[in-house]
């Protein structure tokens, strides 16, 4: 089964940094590998934000952090857009 390709905001990939000094990197990347086999696989679960953020998905690395992305199933790609706190 061919992927998703997956791009990172310029924000994502300053998350990205913050968590690789982090316990949460290896379980963030974990993350992203089920995203980019299929980022509608449940489990682990996903979830539809609505409001300012609606279009994008949502998984959670812990309780305070989640990986925020978008899905473009014509072009197979996933951005993410964040992989840090929501509760900023």
């Amino acid at each position: 089964m061919v992927g998703y390709i997956i791009t990172y905001s310029r924000q994502a990939l300053k998350d990205k940094d913050k968590l690789q000094n982090t316990h949460l990197y290896n379980k963030a990347k974990d993350i992203v590998n089920i995203i980019k086999q299929n980022p509608f696989q449940n489990p682990p679960p996903y979830e539809k934000l609505s409001g300012d953020l609606q279009g994008l998905f949502s998984r959670r690395i812990n309780h305070k952090h989640r990986i925020w992305y978008s899905v473009d199933t014509q072009n197979k790609t996933v951005r993410v857009i964040r992989m840090w706190s929501h509760y900023e």
